[in-house]
């Protein structure tokens, strides 16, 4: 923080990337849709030399790309890569466990109850399946609390950046029923609270596992795949 506690340009770049890649992740911002630099300087008060180095750090993320003369677009989505990616997220979750686990704080625990309330309390909108995908999205954040490694949640987090677009547009596009989602996602949250509350780390973790198992196999599926 700056001066008297306003936010300094590190902070303002940080929150500005992380509400970018939520936008990205949430489909707000389509796969292929151009960015508007100036409309994005605009929107959150900052110049453009800040805002070039944040749509620099999510290119190279994998979630833009810059086209010389041309802009900055979201990549489109391939499946072969995200593929690889949900590979990847599987081994991840069972090293969280394993590498530097932390146990969470009361803090850390109130939220992920919270998680799991809002999870209980979820409807089916039969007009956008927004609100589930926003709380997924929260939960995943809040699961980097439970390890100290931090290159290693960081890689987790990106890992599933890279793979939610690919979920969320199944969402939107697909015969799924959206009831039998929420009911999974609430059932997985449910399920990891109370290992987080046992204090077995280990356990929490599986369960995030073959719940990613599960979305992966059932993606594969709908695209005649798995």
């Amino acid at each position: 923080m700056g001066a008297e506690g306003t936010p300094s340009a590190l902070d303002r770049a940080d929150a500005l990337e992380a509400e970018l890649r939520a936008r990205i992740c949430l489909l707000d911002y389509a796969p292929g849709e151009r960015l508007s630099e100036t409309e994005l300087a605009a929107e959150f008060g900052i110049s453009r030399t800040p805002l070039r180095k944040v749509l620099a750090r999510l290119e190279g993320a994998g979630l833009l790309v810059s086209r010389h003369g041309v802009g900055t677009f979201v990549t489109e989505l391939d499946d072969e890569e995200l593929d690889q990616a949900y590979a990847l997220r599987l081994e991840l979750a069972s090293l969280a466990a394993r590498l530097d686990p932390a146990l969470p704080d009361p803090e850390a625990l109130s939220r992920f109850r919270h998680l799991a309330e809002r999870a209980r309390s979820l409807r089916p909108n039969p007009d956008s399946p927004r609100p589930l995908a926003q709380l997924i999205y929260d939960f995943i954040q809040a699961q980097a609390l439970l390890s100290t490694n931090r290159p290693l949640m960081d890689f987790a987090t990106h890992l599933y950046t890279q793979t939610a677009r690919l979920w969320v547009h199944s969402l939107y596009t697909s015969d799924l029923d959206l009831a039998e989602e929420i009911q999974l996602f609430a059932r997985e949250v449910e399920d990891i609270l109370q290992a987080l509350e046992a204090g077995d780390l280990e356990a929490a973790a599986l369960i995030h596992r073959a719940h990613v198992s599960l979305s992966w196999r059932r993606l594969r599926a709908r695209r005649g795949t798995g």
